[in-house]
């Protein structure tokens, strides 16, 4: 009872102290939109932290604190929008140097045509710019092409093509390139391709990349030793993130990350703490699991989202990128019981030497992440 008190206490302070926008710290892949005129004229837009470009702070770094450039990068975010352009100026040839456009595999030189600054605001939050970029696009030109340098992090492409109701996406990592994007509209992806594309971006997202849900899944699975009391979580939890999920893809529900990622940060703590004051399910958990599930879920619609699914194959894409997360829940929970239960499950001091020190740990760190993104993001 108690900590469920201090759970809705910790929740009413997410909800009420959370203002909006991007994260403060946290590094965002570049969002790279592609759209052609009727002169024969390409633009992209490329939406990025430009002063965590001009600082340095790369794919190495998922927060901004964390790199060595990090007082760089704060002096860069109190300047004002035109002092931040004048800055870029002196940057931007180098940058260029990192962004690859191809047609029918050749690069080409686009310009920068404008940079779009938000105005300073609040200083401890992220900015995100617009670096418009365009050029001529070649005679009989058929096919395109995008990579972004490794060092500027990974890429999210959407190119539109002429008949404005069709879209290309593409999920680009660590300076990965596009693959030839026709320009007289899409090629007909198989189902089984974009399921595979799907599938392994969701359990990217999982492993290695979603260390706040690989931690709460290490919640679910240090409870108690035994196969039901994991797979009534796990279920619970599943079905919870799987309706969120398609909702947050609809529009059905739209929930600000600024409140979603405190409450995830939250679940964590829950969990981990009532693995200390509990060795067994108990009635109310797999209730509270399954709402930090609805949860969960609109963080992996808040993925979806920036990378955007084919319109033919929405469906298709939904369904493999949960089937992707599933198996990224599977694989975190195998590797923990291939560490932990399957050697020292039996033994008398299972309990407090591992589920104890463990839960310990991940409700410490969910509890800085929690004060930190209601606080601090």
């Amino acid at each position: 009872m108690v900590m469920r008190l201090i759970a809705l206490l910790m929740l009413a302070v997410a909800l009420l102290g959370q203002p909006h926008g991007a994260l403060a710290h946290k590094i965002f892949p570049a969002t790279a939109t592609v759209t052609f005129d009727g002169d024969n004229r390409y633009r992209i837009d490329i939406k990025t932290n430009v002063e965590a470009l001009i600082a340095g702070i790369g794919s190495a770094h998922e927060d901004t604190d964390q790199s060595p450039q990090a007082e760089r990068y704060k002096a860069l975010r109190a300047l004002s929008a035109e002092d931040l352009r004048a800055e870029f100026d002196g940057f931007s040839e180098r940058w260029l140097d990192g962004v690859a456009v191809r047609f029918d595999g050749n690069r080409v030189s686009p310009r920068i045509v404008e940079l779009i600054v938000p105005e300073t605001g609040d200083v401890g939050r992220a900015r995100i710019s617009t670096i418009r970029i365009g050029g001529q696009v070649p005679d009989g030109a058929e096919s395109f092409g995008w990579a972004y340098d490794k060092s500027y992090g990974s890429s999210v492409l959407r190119l539109v093509h002429a008949a404005k109701d069709e879209m290309t996406t593409a999920w680009l990592k660590d300076g990965a390139a596009s693959d030839p994007i026709p320009l007289a509209g899409m090629v007909p992806r198989t189902v089984f391709e974009t399921a595979v594309d799907y599938t392994v971006l969701g359990f990217t997202h999982i492993l290695p990349f979603g260390l706040d849900h690989i931690l709460f899944v290490l919640g679910l699975y240090l409870l108690s030793t035994r196969v039901k009391p994991l797979l009534v979580q796990v279920t619970a939890f599943t079905v919870a993130h799987t309706v969120t999920l398609a909702l947050g893809l609809y529009g059905v529900v739209t929930i600000s990350p600024d409140i979603v990622e405190p409450l995830i940060a939250l679940s964590i703590v829950y969990v981990a703490v009532e693995n200390i004051l509990t060795p067994r399910l108990t009635v109310w958990r797999p209730f509270i699991v399954f709402a930090f599930g609805l949860l969960h879920g609109l963080g992996f619609a808040g993925v979806l989202q920036e990378i955007g699914l084919p319109r033919d194959d929405f469906v298709t894409g939904l369904i493999a990128f949960n089937v992707g997360v599933e198996f990224g829940q599977l694989a975190t929970i195998a590797i923990a019981w291939f560490l932990t239960g399957l050697w020292f499950r039996e033994r008398s001091w299972y309990r407090t030497g591992i589920v104890y020190p463990g839960s310990a740990g991940i409700a410490l760190i969910g509890a800085y992440w929690t004060v930190e993104r209601v606080f601090f993001a």
